[in-house]
């Protein structure tokens, strides 16, 4: 809730103390007496957060704290009805007021509302206690044990999977209490819920409001605004305030790739109730029924983004600017959509603000994976409550477009040869569809990730043909480019998982940045059970595109081996997106497993540790612009320019191809006019631009190569101003490193400092290396002849320094080092 603060309740944040105790040594808060390692507690947080503040190392809170006990108290003061909010407790708890036991609660994702009688000075207590008897009750007997997660009762308990995968995540169990927690009460005028649901009708938007106030009001006339329309509120009780509004010709929300997220501030007379955006989602399957494809304010979206796991593993709750660093990063990298996967939480409020207001779309599955769950009635029961109440929390957000089931409860099943009938369940067919129907009618709903279409009972639940696959072809099974074409993926709600190597500033602070040292493998995640990681996955591509003798790469000459790490990620990532956006491709989108890294190290992560983009990141951003040039090998066809145009603006422009030798000689080109219009794919071939037959894809091979590059550029036919290029090498090797003619220097104005880089011959992959300092735009191509402008963004609040550091290229026998003067 983001009212006013004499409006809101009071987070009880400060003040709070923790203690640990082995697991059933205190039955209530009289038998505290004899603790005395009370350390200070921030709340929202967890036990491994608190630690952390005391100065324990991240490394040092991989410890079982679920199967403790651990003590929260707080001094509360005051007279009269209050209410206590507690809106995530992880997991087992006990709450105490004074000697009194007041709640029981058996799930971290359900929120607690209690009333009670302030007459002074009183003790809050929590006790989160140890979730062993809950494990080991028993609870019917599962049809599959998945190795995910460990024991296999957790399907019993509700709490987050983080903490409890071993070679995955660091295994930080959470315990305490995780979200806020809040008092309600102390002003006469405090709000304790405030529901907004907004819909689409016509050309107009409708906004339906309920306020409920803690304390009776007089009831005065009251008006609601929302933009500039408005109208006036009724009163049901003393209490409880609702009202209407239509909004005419109304300004709708929109993906950023798509179109402005445009949003309307909402009062409630001088109360500010946040800001609300009208839009409409559906799915459109194809005309075979097999595909999904969102659609947004009906138009097609290819949806594309990184699945998310936690911005703080240790107290899974992020801060404010922490989380808006990341979702600049993803607007600024052309993603529009992040899942959050069942095998996490359920994200905070202030997440789905900030995915509102930078237009990114949230799929968003319910905290389930793997398991196949009870079917008891009180399991029916808790689930029905934290789905509503997740649902009603999150009503008034335009960005929640997706709701999932869970994670690869179906394909764990299927893949342990299990028939389709085996692995329904109520929870996903009718216990989550009836609380979505109840409360978020407008959102889609898909049964798992991955699983068949709607209606296929024959189909694996991972096939790629139809429905929603995890697509893994391209890297983990380590199959050719061919295979991305081959599988006719629909939609990849999860996608291209590498063991991406950080940029060096991260890697120095490793206790040992040597790759393959017993450190180094500590931070590279792999499938449990399995003899492979995804070091292995990386390497094979190193060796199959680059054609490098890896391992003897790695010990000879380390820096270089992590330097074609991270290029041949950017490599991979560029070709399988190129296809998937390409004229004819059967894929509505993809989702990178993971966006951010939840240890150092080379994880899955795009996003490491410190909040800084990899590699892989970049090479997304290459491929991902609303307005992008790509370019694919069509073998004996030659190549072919595709140009996508996804905003709402037609395009004049003009596209210009030329074929280099030796990184500089053009020894074929042509270039034409041509318009798109809004939300469209085009494709040209080489032969057409250029006006006779040329061998840009080498396939052919009638003699040597004549060319080792194509540039294709897609420029503002009245501007000039260059819109999208791709590049394509017709032998991705990278060869010999030569003196390119690289140069950078240091540039200030009022937006601060920047690079300008030139080179002489194609440059590969340039990379900037300075210890202040992160380039905005890093990992790309850069043309001869044609200088960069690159903004660069300080890596920490307080860096004071010049920039200073050195610019790189793949192919460059020498950096161009720079210094601001």
């Amino acid at each position: 809730m983001h009212v006013s603060l004499a409006h809101a309740p009071r987070r009880l944040a400060d003040g709070w103390q923790c203690v640990s105790t082995p697991a059933g040594a205190c039955a209530t808060p009289a038998s505290l007496d004899t603790q005395t390692h009370w350390i200070d507690a921030p709340v929202p947080g967890t036990v491994a957060s608190a630690l952390r503040a005391t100065g324990v190392k991240d490394e040092a809170l991989a410890q079982p704290f679920a199967h403790a006990d651990h003590w929260y108290r707080l001094k509360l003061s005051g007279h009269g009805k209050r209410r206590l909010r507690f809106n995530g407790l992880a997991t087992i708890t006990e709450v105490w007021l004074d000697d009194v036991k007041l709640l029981d609660s058996d799930s971290m994702f359900i929120a607690h509302d209690l009333d009670v009688e302030l007459k002074g000075e009183h003790v809050l207590h929590l006790c989160f206690r140890s979730i062993a008897p809950a494990l080991a009750a028993k609870r019917g007997r599962a049809r599959w044990r998945p190795k995910l997660a460990q024991p296999a009762t957790l399907r019993n308990v509700r709490t987050t999977l983080l903490g409890h995968m071993a070679g995955w995540c660091p295994t930080i169990q959470p315990a305490g209490p995780w979200r806020a927690v809040e008092l309600i009460g102390e002003a006469q005028g405090c709000i304790e819920s405030i529901e907004m649901r907004s819909r689409v009708e016509g050309n107009d938007g409708v906004l339906d409001v309920a306020v409920r106030f803690f304390h009776a009001q007089e009831a005065a006339p009251v008006r609601l605004e929302c933009g500039e329309a408005h109208a006036v509120m009724q009163w049901q009780d003393a209490h409880t305030l609702t009202g209407r509004v239509q909004v005419p010709d109304v300004r709708l929300w929109y993906p950023h790739t798509h179109g402005e997220p445009f949003r309307y501030a909402v009062k409630l007379g001088d109360i500010a109730l946040g800001e609300i955006g009208f839009r409409t989602v559906h799915v459109d399957r194809g005309a075979d029924g097999q595909g999904f494809q969102p659609v947004v304010n009906g138009v097609p979206v290819f949806a594309r983004g990184a699945c998310w796991t936690s911005a703080d593993i240790v107290a899974l709750d992020a801060p404010h600017e922490k989380l808006e660093a990341l979702f600049t990063l993803v607007r600024d990298a052309g993603l529009n959509m992040i899942r959050v996967s069942g095998i996490t939480l359920y994200e905070s409020d202030t997440f789905y603000e900030l995915a509102d207001r930078y237009g990114v779309l949230v799929w968003q599955d319910f905290a389930f994976a793997n398991f196949d769950y009870p079917d008891d009635e009180a399991f029916h029961l808790s689930v029905q409550r934290e789905a509503r109440q997740f649902l009603a929390r999150t009503r008034r957000f335009a960005s929640l477009a997706v709701l999932c089931g869970g994670s690869e409860v179906h394909q764990q099943a299927a893949m342990l040869g299990l028939p389709f009938d085996a692995y329904q369940q109520r929870l996903f067919t009718e216990w989550l569809p009836e609380a979505i129907a109840a409360e978020r009618p407008d959102v889609a709903y898909v049964v798992n990730s991955p699983s068949a279409a709607p209606g296929d009972t024959e189909s694996m639940p991972f096939g790629t043909r139809g429905g929603i696959t995890h697509y893994y072809g391209v890297p983990a099974y380590q199959r050719s480019f061919d295979d991305v074409r081959r599988a006719q993926v629909r939609f990849a709600s999860e996608c291209l998982a590498f063991a991406n190597v950080p940029d060096d500033v991260a890697l120095r602070a490793l206790p040992n940045p040597r790759a393959h040292e017993p450190r180094w493998k500590a931070g590279v995640p792999r499938d449990p059970g399995s003899a492979w990681d995804f070091d292995d996955v990386r390497e094979y591509y190193m060796q199959s595109l680059y054609r490098q003798d890896v391992p003897r790469l790695r010990y000879e000459n380390p820096e270089r081996y992590l330097e074609l790490s991270r290029a041949v990620v950017a490599d991979v990532i560029g070709a399988v997106f190129s296809e998937w956006r390409r004229q004819g491709s059967t894929c509505a989108g993809g989702i990178v497993w993971n966006l951010l890294d939840v240890r150092p190290g080379a994880g899955w992560g795009v996003i490491d540790v410190l909040g800084a983009p990899k590699s892989a990141l970049h090479g997304l951003a290459r491929v991902l612009q609303p307005v992008q040039a790509l370019l694919l090998d069509e073998g004996l066809e030659g190549l072919d320019v595709h140009l996508v145009n996804e905003t709402a603006h037609e395009i004049r422009g003009r596209v210009e191809l030329a074929c280099l030798r030796e990184g500089s000689v053009k020894v074929a080109g042509g270039a034409c006019d041509i318009v798109l219009p809004a939300r469209s794919v085009q494709r040209i071939s080489s032969n057409r631009l250029i006006g006779a037959f040329f061998d840009s894809a080498y396939a052919y091979r009638f003699g040597p190569r004549a060319h080792d590059v194509t540039h294709v550029v897609l420029r503002d036919a009245g501007t000039g101003e260059t819109l999208s290029e791709a590049f394509h090498f017709p032998d991705p090797s990278i060869g010999e490193r030569r003196d390119i003619g690289l140069k950078a220097s240091v540039e200030k104005d009022g937006d601060g400092w920047s690079l300008v880089i030139e080179t002489a011959q194609l440059a590969r992959w340039v990379h900037i290396d300075d210890p202040d300092y992160r380039a905005r735009i890093d990992w790309f191509h850069l043309a001869p002849g044609q200088p960069r402008r690159i903004p660069l963004v300080a890596r920490h609040a307080n860096v004071r320094a010049a920039p200073e550091g050195d610019v790189c290229a793949v192919n460059a026998s020498r950096s161009a080092p720079y210094r601001a003067s």
